[in-house]
């Protein structure tokens, strides 16, 4: 959330900043509620004054033995006034905080402009392209000739926008999440296990509501929400708090699944994995000092590429533009992995920045050297997706034979399988 003074002092670069990433909020109708609001306290600081001048003469009557009935009445009708005030102020404090929840978070000044993907800015890119001499079979195809793989099962049992992986195919999941936890953990970030199921309250602490509401599963009172990432939980384990500077920067690590509503167009890029309802993923987070906080975001775009030079697969790294930001970022970057199969780079990652926006809705703040209480920066960062992963890995380390070869950090998960036959 951003800063209502700074609202109030910079409307018309919040302004541009929402034009940018191609969101509708109304800025002029925050500045009104603000005006009303403070008239409002205005009022009531008067009436208060007014009321303690009456309370001082009644006390004063009273000790003289004179009557005090018309200073207590005169104090009775301000505290009226008082509290038809204190109604009016919950109202529209409430229409102000749903109409800043709607805000989104400024664009970086290093952040290209552009209205969608076809702005953003690949910065670098890693690892040979394959050229194999032989057809390279989707994911799709030779999951299912392996028998690792059963789209149609899932279809069955839980309808289109899902997937079963069996038999080495699970085995492979289960070696790239522990691959993952343990080389960030080797590296010095924290593994914590969360819910999955969180409050409404906690999904706006992170920015995915009240814009994503429609793309969440909730239970059907809506007091409880399956999380799209574990972002949600492990950032907001610090909402409500106040840090100590010395514990900072804190870096956290987490696997979960992920439930999302949306899991594409219809008809655009839905055949096996690539987009699903449910998929697992190991999530990075980091609570940083500002200051730190832009060499933060590099260091964890490092360890996220950490993930994919130890699997040997080639990936590039691409700079979001404003209009492909997600609501809450302030920067972003996308890894994207070159899957042989499909002939296309698949997103396996997003690093972003939020600078003070989700430590704001949090109410997460520290205690700096001089005791001044102030807000942290908060970054995330898939460290990585598997849904994606898989099929590259399927796809890039496909023999002609129709068998895979299994990517060489991966052979002491799987008891030293060396291929998937």
């Amino acid at each position: 959330m951003l800063d209502l003074r700074f609202i109030r002092e910079n409307p018309d670069l919040v302004k541009a900043a929402a034009v940018k990433k191609n969101e509708t909020c109304d800025i002029d109708l925050i500045l009104l509620l603000d005006e009303k609001r403070r008239e409002i306290i205005r009022q009531v600081e008067q009436l208060k004054a007014e009321r303690n001048r009456a309370s001082a003469e009644i006390g004063q009557k009273k000790k003289a033995g004179e009557p005090a009935d018309d200073a207590i009445a005169s104090m009775r009708a301000v505290n009226e006034k008082i509290a038809a005030f204190d109604g009016q102020l919950r109202e529209i404090e409430g229409e102000l905080e749903d109409s800043l929840s709607w805000v989104p978070n400024i664009p970086h000044e290093s952040v290209p402009v552009g209205k969608d993907e076809t702005s953003n800015v690949v910065v670098r890119e890693w690892g040979e392209i394959p050229e194999p001499d032989f057809e390279v079979l989707p994911h799709w195809e030779i999951g299912e000739k392996l028998d690792i793989l059963d789209l149609a099962a899932a279809s069955r049992v839980s309808g289109s926008g899902f997937f079963i992986l069996k038999g080495i195919g699970a085995a492979l999941h289960r070696a790239l999440v522990n691959y993952m936890l343990d080389l960030h953990v080797a590296d010095g970030f924290t593994e914590v296990h969360v819910p999955h199921l969180v409050t409404a309250d906690t999904m706006r602490g992170t920015g995915q509501l009240p814009k994503l509401n429609d793309d969440m599963y909730k239970t059907v009172d809506e007091t409880l929400y399956l999380i799209p990432t574990s972002e949600v939980p492990v950032t907001n384990l610090f909402k409500q708090q106040v840090i100590d500077h010395e514990r900072l920067p804190i870096s956290m690590v987490a696997h979960s699944p992920c439930y999302r509503r949306e899991a594409g167009a219809a008809g655009k890029d839905t055949r096996g994995m690539t987009r699903v309802h449910q998929f697992d993923k190991v999530e990075l987070v980091k609570i940083v000092r500002p200051e730190n906080s832009y060499n933060e975001l590099e260091s964890l775009v490092a360890q996220a590429e950490k993930v994919l030079q130890g699997l040997k697969l080639p990936y590039r790294v691409s700079l979001l533009a404003s209009g492909d930001l997600s609501f809450a970022a302030a920067k972003c970057y996308d890894l994207e992995l070159w899957a042989a199969g499909v002939k296309r780079y698949l997103e396996i990652s997003s690093v972003a920045i939020f600078e003070d926006f989700q430590a704001r809705r949090m109410n997460c703040r520290f205690r700096d050297e001089d005791k001044k209480v102030k807000f942290p920066h908060t970054l995330n960062g898939s460290g990585v997706a598997l849904a994606r992963l898989i099929p590259a890995i399927l796809e890039n380390y496909q023999n002609s034979d129709g068998s895979i070869t299994v990517p060489e950090v991966l052979r002491p998960y799987l008891r030293g399988v060396e291929r998937i036959t």
